[in-house]
């Protein structure tokens, strides 16, 4: 499905799908505004999200972040050519604030509606920024969703590969955790990590018997837990605990996609979601690119994690290409991309 030839629309896109109330305006590539509110200190002494508290707060934020992403943008909801807005993947109680408040804006404004599935936005989000040629493999990784797609173009999409359990990031989240980081802790490791010794301490790699491009996770956080129990906090410095295991996570993602690689020979990469932000993770993608060449893109770290820009964006062509949403649009915690 091909994007077709007019001048760029002036979208905006919301953003509820998990902690993060997002809100922004996009005219074609230019992102005007891109506001973020976070709920990191609300969820972090519960060591993850708690999803009743989620929704209350989209509740609390979504106006406020709307009005300033329309502020920031200098634009009036009369001058929007429509509204997308995430209708999942995620969770139900935080999509139905966004699903529900885009509903009654584009209805106020006479705006057309598109529902954009929250996957096909990370996987266009690097297009926001550079010139992707179609195909390319998408390794989506996020604190939700670790996936392997080929793009063949805007709408075409094929899984390859995906978590038989815990996603990375949850991987990372719990295993800071254990190791008494605070949350969220995929970010702490990363920092903890660029200090210490990856070859500190051998994490076991898990490989999935049935599906080639398959990952598992659960493994590895075992793993961790007993090396705390008969090795002690103290036996080592975080830093390389921290290193190590986040070497091994970074080790089984790139297997999969470097074996896509090879077997699929297609040389364009796109990595994304809030993982792809991991210093390590980018600077180990950079160096397989040079080695093997491959043309590697990832989102800038604003595009990374959870945002409204992906979804204007992936939503914009879509209303271009004539789609529109019913006004029962509802709310799906689980969807295929």
């Amino acid at each position: 499905m091909s994007m077709l030839h007019q001048p760029p629309l002036l979208i905006l896109g919301i953003e509820t799908s998990c902690d993060d109330t997002a809100a922004a305006v996009l005219h074609g590539n230019r992102i005007l505004a891109n506001v973020v509110s976070s709920q990191d200190e609300i969820h972090s002494p519960y060591g993850g999200v708690v999803p009743e508290l989620a929704s209350r707060h989209h509740l609390r934020d979504i106006v406020p972040v709307i009005d300033q992403a329309l502020k920031t943008a200098g634009v009036k909801l009369t001058h929007l050519d429509g509204v997308a807005v995430t209708k999942g993947p995620g969770l139900v109680g935080s999509l139905l604030v966004g699903v529900s408040m885009a509903k009654a804006l584009a209805a106020a404004a006479n705006l057309p509606l598109i529902g954009v599935n929250h996957l096909e936005g990370h996987l266009l989000a690097a297009q926001i920024e550079h010139e992707v040629a179609f195909p390319f493999l998408c390794l989506l990784v996020s604190g939700g969703h670790t996936s392997l797609y080929v793009a063949r173009g805007r709408g075409e999409y094929e899984l390859l590969g995906a978590t038989r359990d815990d996603a990375a990031g949850e991987a990372f989240d719990k295993g800071a955790k254990m190791l008494g980081l605070g949350y969220p802790g995929g970010r702490v490791i990363d920092q903890l990590a660029r200090t210490g010794d990856p070859t500190a301490v051998r994490f076991p790699r898990a490989h999935v018997k049935t599906g080639q491009y398959d990952f598992s996770f659960s493994g590895i956080k075992t793993a961790l837990r007993q090396f705390l129990h008969t090795q002690g906090a103290s036996a080592y410095r975080v830093e390389d605990v921290a290193a190590s295991y986040q070497e091994a996570i970074i080790d089984m993602l790139l297997e999969r996609l470097l074996l896509a690689v090879r077997h699929l020979h297609i040389r364009r990469v796109v990595v994304s979601g809030g993982v792809s932000a991991n210093s390590r993770l980018r600077w180990r993608l950079r160096a397989a690119g040079e080695e093997l060449g491959l043309e590697v893109y990832m989102p800038s770290l604003k595009l990374c994690t959870d945002n409204a820009a992906m979804i204007a964006f992936a939503g914009a062509w879509r209303l271009a290409c004539g789609q529109r949403s019913s006004w029962d649009l509802g709310a799906f915690a689980t969807l295929r991309l």
